[in-house]
């Protein structure tokens, strides 16, 4: 309960705080939710500290002498110099020099010594996510929703668990003859159990659940294919622990040319033990050595000096991010891939090939922002400290108040002293960014100035008045366009028409009355189809036909916009229904159904593209009652009338101080006197 408190009103201050200041300042910034966390931030950390030494390092030469023999008749390898790596040219040309003119490399010595590759402890959820990630070729949070599911499934134990130790109960061999009934592993496991298990590790007891281990058997075609993936390598690790420790003879050929020494190493398998099962730490066939022996001359077939540069390290994988975040206590077996999730999704980081973790321009620049201002948020061991004591209140060593105030008081300092040092970041974001005045494309006329306002496409999108400087939001995931340049009658923007949603629904907007509602009685980010407005031509007033069969609250409201392929569709869900396709035009009238109460429709048709009877070109009715028409809808769905509508018989009051009436007079500033647009 404390860590939970402490994350959502650490959490909250701070991303709520840098998203309103950011948002709506850089065009080419997504500032949809740019959010902080105790966890995610630190975690973030890690990737961009990563990035950072990628960019700071500089590669040196460096030369190596490179000697190739014929250790046979047919096999040529390749001698490891004993001294490495000389970082100085002309005293590496000197010791090409000193063996350039040897035809022979002779063996000094050829030793053997017997080692083992231990058997992995039993499994548990960060180990999963690990070999998930590098092994399966899925991400973390992926991971654990699969596993999630094998567990309800009842294929494997629960999966969220930090203890590497079997206890002492468990039945070792009933798992074992379960997965004897797994062809994949039916042979080499009925083997083991001929042979006798052996003692697992003994590992670590975290007091909560047991490790992951299989719970029944299954099969390729049980399971899709990430899932069988993942069960056969639990399975596997699972039988992996209850068998030997690998054992390999390495061998190792000492060499001379001239004075210098060189050297060979090879591994030829004794037992393959656990590798049987975990195939990818088995020792490869090439890596054994031939038959040599102590003396034996052998032909150099090549002597020359390798240039090579050293090479800066690598992005960070979400393997080794997660042994990072586990090493330093951030965040728990459960919260690990939640927080890597986090940073992804928030375009913090981008997966890379081989799920290597790339910062964004974002993500580099909020952790530069708060290295800036306070190095402890952005730093593990701020977070591991709280872990500490969150622990100590676990254990009844610490009171829950005491913990909490005190943490909460430290990050209120740390809070107020990142609002009053902002500009230290933003100085960072305008370097990146650009700002919203030098963003989008010029798309509609804004109601004010006259001039034109830009499309900002990235998120969220919005439109932004360069002149007046205001930005009005519009409606997101979908593609706005202008509306054949008419205007809205009441403050003179050009009307939009946003399309999107599952089923193809678009409908006409007004940027103004779409953030700032016209009348009282409507909600904000609405458009044209739920305008009140008496007279507008593309009000609801105007195009409502009848009350949403499928929702409480919505009207089916015609879209003028949707021609030649007419369609009606509710202003508050998803319901959408074609009519009259091909028709010239489409309008509601102003009488009713007599029958079920809906807005009666005129069509009209050219003559050699008309769809009603008896070659007719127009026709009036109602789209659910009259034969005529109601077989020109294409239903998605049953559509009768849930109830009867009836238009209101005026606009709202309020709002923006729009009423019912005429038009007086023209305001000199219609968007500070619109009081005195209709009375």
């Amino acid at each position: 309960d404390a860590r939970q408190e402490l994350d959502l009103r650490i959490g909250c201050a701070f991303t709520r705080f840098q998203t309103k200041y950011f948002q709506g300042k850089y065009g080419n910034l997504d500032s949809a939710c740019i959010s902080f966390g105790p966890c995610q931030t630190p975690t973030l950390g890690f990737c961009v500290d990563r990035h950072d030494k990628i960019q700071s390092f500089k590669p040196e030469p460096y030369w190596v002498l490179s000697v190739q023999v014929k250790v046979t008749n047919e096999q040529i390898m390749t001698l490891d110099w004993e001294r490495g790596r000389i970082f100085d040219r002309e005293v590496a040309m000197v010791f090409l020099s000193q063996i350039s003119n040897f035809k022979e490399a002779t063996i000094t010595d050829v030793s053997q010594k017997e080692k083992s590759k231990p058997r992995p402890v039993a499994l548990n959820t960060v180990e999963l996510m690990r070999i998930a990630s590098s092994g399966l070729g899925m991400g973390p949070h992926h991971a654990m929703q699969i596993a999630e599911r094998l567990y309800t499934q009842g294929y494997i134990s629960y999966p969220r668990t930090e203890t590497t130790h079997y206890p002492e109960n468990f039945d070792l061999r009933g798992t074992l003859h379960q997965l004897q009934r797994v062809p994949d592993l039916s042979a080499d496991v009925q083997d083991l159990l001929s042979k006798g298990i052996n003692k697992p590790k003994k590992g670590h007891d975290a007091g909560d659940h047991p490790p992951i281990t299989p719970t029944r058997e299954a099969s390729r075609s049980e399971l899709d294919g990430d899932a069988w993936k993942l069960y056969d390598y639990i399975a596997r690790h699972f039988v992996a622990t209850v068998s030997e420790d690998m054992k390999y003879l390495q061998t190792t050929a000492s060499f001379t040319v001239g004075e210098e020494l060189f050297s060979l190493t090879g591994k030829s398998v004794i037992s393959p033990g656990f590798t049987k099962f975990m195939s990818w730490h088995a020792v490869a066939p090439e890596e054994a050595l031939p038959q040599l022996r102590a003396g034996t001359m052998c032909p150099i077939v090549q002597t020359k000096l390798n240039e090579q540069k050293t090479n800066p390290p690598d992005y960070l994988t979400e393997s080794e991010l997660i042994s990072l975040m586990d090493k330093h206590g951030i965040g728990t077996d459960a919260s690990i891939p939640v927080h890597i999730n986090n940073i992804c999704q928030r375009n913090y980081v981008t997966v890379g090939s081989g799920r290597r973790l790339i910062p964004t321009n974002l993500g580099i620049v909020l952790v530069h922002g708060y290295q800036k201002i306070d190095q402890d948020l952005i730093l593990p061991t701020m977070r591991a400290a709280v872990e500490q004591q969150l622990s100590l209140i676990a254990l009844g060593k610490q009171d829950y108040d005491a913990v909490l105030n005190h943490t909460l008081t430290v990050f209120q300092l740390k809070f107020c002293f990142f609002v009053t040092s902002i500009l230290q970041m933003d100085e960072l974001f305008e370097v990146t960014f650009t700002p919203l005045s030098d963003s989008g494309k010029p798309l509609s006329r804004c109601g004010k100035c006259r001039r034109y306002l830009k499309l900002v496409a990235s998120k969220p999108s919005r439109l932004h008045c360069v002149q007046c400087n205001d930005t009005h939001s519009i409606p997101q995931n979908g593609s706005v366009r202008t509306f054949r340049e008419l205007k809205c009658p009441l403050d003179d923007f050009e009307l939009l028409q946003w399309y999107g949603g599952t089923k193809g629904k678009s409908f006409i907007f007004c940027p103004y009355c779409y953030n700032h509602p016209p009348f009282r009685d409507t909600g904000r980010q609405i458009g044209c189809n739920s305008c009140t407005h008496p007279t507008c031509p593309h009000s609801m007033m105007s195009n409502g036909i009848s009350v949403c069969p499928e929702c409480t609250s919505g009207v089916l409201v015609l879209d003028p916009a949707s021609s030649p392929k007419w369609k009606i569709g509710c202003n508050r869900c998803d319901v959408i229904v074609q009519l009259c396709e091909d028709a010239r035009k489409v309008c509601v009238e102003d009488e009713q159904c007599e029958e079920c109460g809906s807005q009666l429709v005129s069509v009209e048709y050219k003559l050699e593209k008309t769809k009603l009877p008896g070659a007719q070109t127009e026709a009036v009715g109602c789209i659910f009652c009259d034969p005529t028409l109601s077989g020109l809808v294409e239903r998605h769905q049953a559509l009768k009338p849930r109830n009867n509508y009836r238009r209101p018989a005026g606009a709202g009051a309020g709002g923006r101080g729009r009423g019912r009436g005429r038009r007086r007079g023209k305001p000199k500033d219609k968007m500070a006197q619109l009081a005195a647009y209709f009375v």
